[in-house]
């Protein structure tokens, strides 16, 4: 049992929660966190933050954070507590803390871990609690009840093996996020080592694969052009184990293959890809989600290939797009140790705690900024280009359907003219106009006299345009929502959004990603989002 401080846990500094210094940072009592840019503070606060608050809006002047139960059970995970919380914000407010947000920061990471999955020598896995009120209340869940097997003492529980993640899941919707310190089998091994021929680990994705493995389990937060496919490369040759790596798209599978034979001592007979143009299945196995989440009759016809071998690592590439099939199957793979790599934990669809219980949490979080200071990735400079409708279109815009409107926006000949200008612009770069509607796109490639890459694009047809690109020896593309994600394009400069997906964050940090990779020239990155004034496509941008 616990002791009562435990339940009620102590909030240190409460007696001087006043302003310690003319800090860069404002906490407010709807948990709110706002921080003062330009002050000379600022970028020692936000690694501080970091861990535990989540960056919601990145205006010129003030960032806006917001703590959640999410955010500060990730933070708990990853070896935080309280005090150390309660510590930063005290230390880097400007006025005084709110008593009560103090408190509230303490009880909701001292939820966290009151709950403990482990192995037991004779009953295998037990649910097991330092509050046994905690334990009381959830098995008395209507949906904790159907994992759960009988009581071993009043602290301990045994939940049935299959639904390790399951329960993780109804645990973390009831408030009571379980640490799971129950384990993982090795699975197949496979010798895998790195070769850092010309190239070495950075220290940043060093430090991600060390706070991967020591946890188990769990998520890699890393900008777009950071090198997430490193990072999974390292924690493939810590586990020396056979490997299932789940990505978007055919094209990332062949970059990810590409980069393993250049990276590790893996040769081409030891990679699989499973996708819609093949079926292999080798010590590393890289299969798409499109072909996972196929069904035939209402039947997941390709979910065998996870029990096709003993895998001992499962990597997911771009976690936030997980689609829910591949959470259903996670939830059976809590044996496995398995790494989620992404440059945002935003899901506009809000299962973030999926990715937290299913995955596992954040193990690691590199500020943007900080990689950028390092040269790692380049600076990037945002402009919104807003252009005004003529008579004409704000006319059929006025009369059009509602539903319609979104699209008439974001497809108005103003706006395809500016974006030729801008295009003229930047002749001397590489350009690449991004946008959702394929008939935008199509008339936007004629206009310019630059290939189209979209959904119906062969997968040789895109890797010969995006190789192409590369070198140097196309300088403009126009690209459709397929190239948002895993596609690494190191010298693409220049970014143009003509439309989107009704102003989905994290479509744009992705697509700006797209420009974030280091230039040989050392020169920064533009992205150009073009949006109609007075339109629900105005709106949306605000969302962004």
């Amino acid at each position: 049992m616990s002791e009562a401080g435990d339940r009620n846990p102590a909030v240190p500094g409460l007696g001087d929660n006043g302003p310690v210094t003319d800090g860069p940072l404002i906490v407010q009592s709807d948990k709110t966190l706002l921080l003062e840019v330009d002050h000379a503070l600022a970028g020692e606060c936000r690694r501080e933050i970091a861990p535990f608050a989540e960056l919601e809006r990145s205006p010129e002047h003030v960032h806006t954070y917001r703590l959640t139960p999410l955010g500060l059970w990730n933070a708990r995970a990853a070896g935080h507590d309280a005090e150390q919380v309660v510590d930063v914000l005290l230390r880097y407010s400007r006025y005084a803390v709110p008593h009560a947000l103090l408190v509230d920061v303490a009880e909701t990471m001292a939820r966290y871990g009151r709950l403990r999955l482990e192995k037991h020598p004779m009953h295998g896995l037990v649910l097991v609690t330092t509050d046994r009120a905690v334990l009381e209340e959830v098995v008395r869940s209507k949906k904790v009840a159907p994992l759960v097997g009988s009581r071993v003492d009043p602290d301990t529980i045994v939940v049935h093996a299959s639904e390790r993640g399951h329960l993780k899941q109804v645990l973390l919707k009831l408030g009571w996020p379980a640490e799971d310190l129950a384990g993982y089998v090795d699975g197949e091994a496979h010798a895998i080592a790195l070769v850092e021929d010309g190239w070495s680990v950075r220290p940043y994705q060093r430090e991600a694969v060390e706070g991967f493995w020591h946890g188990g389990s769990g998520v890699v937060v890393l900008p777009c052009g950071a090198g997430k496919t490193i990072v999974g490369a390292a924690a493939m040759a810590e586990a020396s184990a056979t490997t299932l790596i789940l990505v978007t798209n055919t094209v990332a599978a062949r970059q990810w293959r590409h980069e393993l034979l250049k990276r590790t001592t893996l040769t081409d007979a030891e990679i699989g890809e499973y996708s819609g143009a093949r079926k292999e299945i080798r010590p590393v196995t890289i299969a798409t989600y499109q072909v996972m989440t196929t069904r035939r009759k209402g039947v997941y016809t390709h979910l065998e290939l996870l029990d096709a071998r003993d895998w001992g690592l499962v990597v997911y590439d771009e976690v936030h797009l997980l689609p829910a099939p591949i959470f259903r199957m996670t939830a059976d793979l809590q044996a496995r140790r398995r790494l989620g790599l992404t440059a945002t934990l935003v899901r506009e669809d809000g299962r973030e705690g999926d990715v937290f219980s299913l995955i596992g949490p954040k193990r690691y979080d590199a500020p943007w900024k900080d990689i950028e200071a390092q040269g790692y990735i380049a600076p990037a400079d945002c402009v919104e280009v807003r252009v005004t409708l003529n008579d004409s279109e704000r006319l059929a815009y006025a009369t059009a359907e509602p539903e319609d409107r979104y699209r008439f926006a974001s497809t108005t000949a103003t706006k395809t003219r500016v974006v030729e200008r801008l295009v003229d612009k930047h002749r001397a770069d590489q350009v690449l106009v991004i946008g959702q509607y394929i008939d935008q796109l199509d008339d936007l490639g004629q206009r310019l006299d630059a290939p189209v890459i979209k959904g119906e694009t062969t997968v040789r047809e895109r890797e010969r345009l995006f190789e192409a690109f590369r070198t140097g020896e196309i300088s403009l593309l126009v690209v459709s929502k397929v190239a948002n994600f895993s596609i690494d394009l190191p010298e693409a400069a220049v970014a143009i959004q003509v439309s989107g997906t009704f102003g989905s964050r994290q479509e744009e940090a992705q697509r700006l990603g797209r420009v974030l990779r280091p230039k040989a020239d050392q020169r920064a990155a533009r992205f150009y989002a073009v949006t109609a004034r007075d339109t629900v496509d105005q709106d949306f941008a605000a969302h962004r």
